[in-house]
């Protein structure tokens, strides 16, 4: 073993597996933050030590230490951990990976998505629509109205995240075709059908209102003609949601299980709603089996012909 390696800092460490993830593996921005977030709390936690003394006691203490997250959030610090570690080892011959000999496992508890009734989603609709009838032709409330129905409906229609939605731009929609190309997690793209004829003619009227703009120009914008933030769409959802009867804690993650689950409600395969999703793993899109198992049984409860006997 080399004294210099062995006595290499953990920041050190850090800083060249982000340079490496980020220029080499190419991940995407979001996922480089993540990354730095964990492994900023990571050090934040055990102290800038030499590599060579993170060892299965400090990464046990490390563990106690998160474990009032989520079993979500601390599978996902582990992980993070765990490619850092994986890295150096690969880049140095004498590191033994101390989490090869660890065991961390953690049964993490279903948890079944909101979402939402047809009845529900015609609230929703009404109440965006709503608006737009309120509000006078060329006028800034007209157009804002206008652009929020092209959300709502976008959002239904083709169950993105929120993150892109606002990432798409103009030449990401052909409307000719009625499809929308996604940009998702991992640089991933999927295409995407939206060939629904109200909502090819929701976004007709929103690129009318917005007027001639370069193809890289953002699909949604706010008033300063900047790119919308997610967390604009989030309070435009809230803001819908504070006008109808539901109850529910609706986001536009929402409108995404709702999607899906509705999907698989009339029999559409669950691999082509992974593909749709954009999920890598089939293993992901499965949730909605469950959720499709909840309305199996209220449908057999109230349904079925036993209770006639």
């Amino acid at each position: 073993m080399k004294s210099n390696e062995s006595n290499q800092k953990v920041t050190t460490v850090i800083e060249d597996f982000l340079w490496h993830c980020e220029f080499e593996k190419k991940l995407d921005r979001k996922t480089l933050n993540a990354y730095k977030a964990d492994l900023s709390q990571f050090v934040s936690n055990v102290g800038d030590l030499n590599i060579s003394e993170v060892n299965k006691d400090v990464l046990r203490k490390y563990l106690q230490a998160i474990s009032h997250f989520r079993h979500k959030t601390i599978k996902r610090k582990i992980a993070t951990i765990k490619a850092m570690l994986n890295y150096y080892e690969y880049e140095n011959e004498w590191y033994n990976n101390p989490m090869r000999k660890m065991k961390i496992r953690m049964r993490e508890p279903i948890r079944l998505p909101t979402v939402m009734s047809i009845e529900e989603v015609k609230s929703l609709f009404n109440i965006v629509y709503k608006q737009q009838r309120n509000c006078k032709q060329e006028t800034f409330s007209y157009h804002t109205a206008t652009r929020n129905i092209a959300i709502v409906e976008l959002l239904f229609a083709s169950g993105m995240r929120v993150s892109e939605l606002c990432d798409l731009r103009l030449c990401d929609i052909d409307m000719k075709q009625g499809c929308v190309r996604i940009i998702g997690k991992g640089n991933k793209e999927r295409i995407v059908d939206i060939s629904q004829k109200a909502t090819l003619t929701a976004i007709k009227e929103w690129l009318k209102e917005q007027g001639p703009c370069d193809s890289q120009y953002p699909l949604f914008v706010n008033r300063l003609h900047n790119k919308l933030s997610t967390q604009s769409v989030r309070l435009l959802i809230k803001n819908l949601v504070s006008l109808t009867q539901i109850k529910k804690k609706i986001t536009p993650h929402t409108f995404r299980h709702t999607y899906a689950t509705l999907l698989l409600e009339e029999g559409v395969d669950i691999t082509y709603i992974q593909h749709l999703l954009g999920h890598s793993s089939v293993v992901t899109t499965q949730i909605y089996t469950h959720v499709n198992l909840q309305k199996q049984h209220e449908l057999l409860s109230k349904k079925h012909p036993r209770r006639l006997i």
